[in-house]
């Protein structure tokens, strides 16, 4: 028997901040721990987990006590969902690790400086722990990384915003060691609509086609998991290359903005992309989705009311205790699994955890250390071993090979232009 245990992330706004401290008394009886069985340890072991967003670089930059040259993955990190000893529990193979600058970095001029600074902290954090870690920039690095027993790390870029509207930008991403983009966050950007924001361009403008066509040059692996039904829908149109949703789930398990329909997943399925389900309680059930936003409108409220931390955090204690938010489990992740599998086909769903940029996790998944439950449940559920291999890692990694095989062709494809003398 396996049980998972984790504290949850705390955020610097008061909401997230008081949700760290005391979701774990409000949530309720604490589910049963997984009775993991040695088929589904041993199957576990022999996969390749390759998850699609880790928000640790995000924590390095908001926390004062945790940078690249002081924090130690080789120890317990308690304030963290991530460390070396929970990620080889975990069984983890490949981590996309993501930067991310809000949209007024943009206003102030900052948002390259403060993107390049965070890729420069992951390169630097993963240089340190180099017995475990080792940076990949392609997939021929992380078999090779996978041989030797470590843990690749990848780097994203969360936010189309950060490229400033220039494509020189996105390359400069790139040569630094980028290897994903996710074409909006939470804010519309010039040039694409996203998924909590009011839509300006009915999708992607003409220069988002720009990008998503750079991106596809490049081997750069698009990103909609923020980004408008319409956004996605052009791009899965438009890219040439397979595209991946890096911490996201089905709508129709769980109606909220940022989880994709139907039809996304239809599209998806052509493109030949791959949906990773994220770990975030509030986007996994109906119940759920309707109780966070319910808090979330609270929290505003009494924000309002009340004019130091203290007073509002005892108010929304109080509130949390006559409104408990419901649980979660490792079940509900995998409904979505089922779900995004019946629809878009097992050969395009995979796992986004989200870890270290929420404030409420289901429960026996609460860190890095917890990805074999899901092995075991799907398991329990009458997976095959094949299936369960492609969930964990196996379609995350052919999806990018596939990104890589594009980039190739078209610089095969360019180089004949040119000899042709079709070039400029």
């Amino acid at each position: 028997m396996v049980r998972c245990l984790g504290e949850l992330v705390r955020h610097s706004s008061p909401l997230a901040l008081l949700s760290g401290i005391v979701l774990s008394s409000v949530i309720g009886i604490a589910a049963e721990p997984t009775r993991m069985t040695d088929e589904a340890l041993t199957l576990h072991r022999q996969s390749f987990v390759f998850d699609g967003h880790n928000n640790l670089a995000m924590q390095l930059r908001k926390r004062p006590d945790l940078t690249a040259d002081s924090v130690d993955l080789n120890a317990p990190q308690s304030k963290l969902h991530t460390d070396i000893p929970r990620l080889r529990r975990g069984g983890v193979g490949a981590e996309f690790f993501a930067t991310f600058v809000s949209a007024d970095s943009v206003k102030k001029g900052t948002a390259v400086r403060e993107t390049l600074e965070q890729i420069d902290q992951v390169v630097r954090l993963v240089k340190r722990h180099s017995d475990a870690m080792e940076w990949a920039g392609s997939t021929a690095d992380l078999d090779r990384i996978h041989k030797a027993d470590k843990v690749a790390a990848l780097i994203a870029v969360e936010g189309g915003n950060a490229i400033e509207n220039s494509l020189v930008v996105l390359q400069t991403y790139f040569k630094a060691g980028a290897r994903c983009l996710a074409l909006t966050h939470d804010d519309t950007t010039e040039w694409a609509d996203a998924a909590l924001d009011k839509p300006k361009h009915k999708g992607l403008a003409k220069f988002g086609e720009q990008v998503v066509t750079e991106m596809n040059r490049l081997g750069m692996v698009i990103d909609l998991s923020h980004a408008s039904e319409e956004t996605a829908l052009d791009t899965l149109s438009l890219s040439t290359a397979p595209v991946i949703f890096s911490h996201t789930g089905a709508h129709q398990l769980a109606p909220h903005p940022r989880n994709v329909s139907d039809d996304v997943l239809k599209a998806v399925a052509k493109n030949g992309g791959v949906v990773m389900v994220n770990f975030y309680s509030g986007f996994l059930t109906t119940e759920t989705v309707k109780a966070y936003e319910k808090r979330t409108k609270a929290a505003a409220d009494l924000r309002k009311s009340f004019k130091t931390d203290e007073q509002f955090q005892i108010a929304i204690v109080a509130w949390l205790k006559e409104h408990p938010l419901p649980t979660t489990g490792v079940k509900d992740v995998v409904d979505h699994i089922d779900y995004i599998g019946k629809v878009a086909g097992f050969d395009h769903v995979g796992l986004g955890s989200n870890f270290d940029g929420v404030v409420s996790l289901p429960q026996n998944l609460e860190d890095v250390s917890c990805f074999p439950h899901l092995t075991q449940e799907m398991l329990n559920r009458g997976y095959s071993r094949e299936q369960v291999q492609k969930v964990l890692g196996g379609n995350a990694q052919r999806a990018f090979r596939e990104v890589e095989a594009v980039a190739k062709r078209n610089s095969g494809e360019s180089a004949t232009t040119a000899a042709a003398g079709g070039g400029e």
